[in-house]
């Protein structure tokens, strides 16, 4: 197994941000140093072609990311501020995902070191995201004719309002969303399956909630493969999430899903979408447990 990482490519961000973008870097060296993946099977992806960002998103919006001529509204809805480090993290981070879909559907599972921008819509990004790297490998891996069929599993804190918008009313695109019901963003779009949890929902219950709808989906959607969201969040020592997980439950969440696509046989492509813990090591033993449960659920 690989993984893929454009941690080099970072973002320069001012004093207090709330973005932590240490965490790629600190995620990369957590997975080498647990011995769960050698420095030389982390890669570094190239540059996405501005053709397969086409796929998914407007020239005009993909323009503006690449020369720097983003409107300043659309800089503070994004986030983050505009910059040639923005701009090459934003196209490498979108090929790892790219590369990860081609090692899944080549081995059974692939995993981006970052990815799963899901509130990246057509024509803008926000809340964190730049382009949306899932739905452009999906994309991209349909125009190759390498699969039809997708499920998207997102298990995030905040609901995938991009993907879902840039999958309505695709019959082949399956997403699912469970996420909080009072967080981020405050104007939902509609995925094939929304589940909304309560603040301060835990483990025993999380899993619960999650185990009556994932056999569901995976049987809805027949996938060739799936894109996992493993989302960090929803971890009770986040600052944004509002849920109350552990770091086992996280674990066990992961175990789950990952074993369900496995005994279906299935391939899986991970990315790590979001993660705000005050602790960076707690950011980095949760992602790092979520390489170690694919690897044990696709060997």
């Amino acid at each position: 197994m690989r993984a893929w990482s454009s941690a080099r490519f970072s973002v320069a961000l001012p004093a207090g941000h709330r973005f932590p973008i240490a965490k790629y870097q600190a995620v990369r060296d957590g997975v080498v140093a647990r011995g769960l993946l050698p420095a030389d099977a982390i890669h570094e992806p190239d540059r996405v072609e501005r053709t397969a960002l086409a796929l998914v998103h407007t020239p005009e919006y993909v323009a503006s990311i690449e020369d720097g001529t983003l409107p300043e509204p659309a800089v503070r809805r994004l986030g983050f501020p505009w910059g040639p480090g923005l701009r090459e993290r934003s196209f490498r981070t979108v090929q790892g995902t790219v590369e990860a879909a081609r090692d899944a559907l080549a081995t059974g599972a692939g995993i981006n070191l970052a990815g799963g921008t899901h509130h990246a819509f057509a024509e803008r990004g926000e809340g964190f995201c730049v382009f949306n790297d899932v739905a452009v490998a999906t994309r991209v891996l349909q125009r190759e004719g390498q699969l039809r069929r997708v499920a998207v599993v997102d298990l995030d804190v905040h609901q995938g309002n991009g993907t879902a918008r840039l999958f309505e009313g695709d019959e082949d695109v399956h997403t699912f969303s469970m996420h909080g019901e009072r967080n981020y963003p405050f104007h939902r779009e509609r995925s094939r399956l929304d589940v909304e949890l309560p603040d301060g929902t835990g483990d025993e219950a999380y899993l619960a909630t999650l185990d009556r709808h994932l056999d569901e989906v995976l049987d809805d959607a027949a996938p060739e493969l799936v894109f996992y969201l493993a989302g960090a969040d929803p971890f009770a020592g986040d600052r944004f999430g509002r849920l109350a997980l552990s770091v086992d439950g996280l674990r066990a969440r992961d175990r789950r899903v990952l074993g369900a696509c496995a005994r279906r046989g299935v391939p899986v492509a991970v990315t790590l979408a979001g993660g705000y813990a005050e602790r960076m090591e707690d950011i980095v033993a949760i992602h790092a447990n979520t390489v170690e449960e694919l690897r044990a659920a696709y060997g």
